[in-house]
């Protein structure tokens, strides 16, 4: 089957099935944050730390911790993602970056 994207999500192309989604991950935490009234430190921690816990696998990914794998993203208060880090090194930077 062939999955095709539409305003309303991913769905089997030539039907209105849904085979998914194709929200991103900024996006989620963003609604989550909305709709929940959390804070944006409580909506990224849905997305990362509580996750590794519950796969138990907080020794190399969802803290920034010493000896754990780099990747992280730079986010402003909208989520909009302003730098992407795999392994520690920058594979993206956004143009709203501002140096610090």
């Amino acid at each position: 089957a062939v999955v095709s994207t539409q305003s309303t999500g991913a769905v089997l192309t030539g039907t209105n099935t849904l085979a998914g989604s194709a929200v991103t991950m900024p996006a989620c935490v963003a609604n989550f944050k909305k709709y929940s009234r959390c804070t944006l430190v409580e909506a990224v921690n849905c997305a990362t730390k509580h996750p590794a816990q519950l796969l138990k696998c907080t020794k190399l990914y969802g803290t920034l911790d010493f000896g754990s794998v780099a990747d992280f993203l730079i986010i402003d208060s909208d989520v909009n993602v302003l730098a992407t880090y795999i392994g520690g090194d920058i594979v993206f930077k956004s143009e709203k970056l501002v140096r610090f």
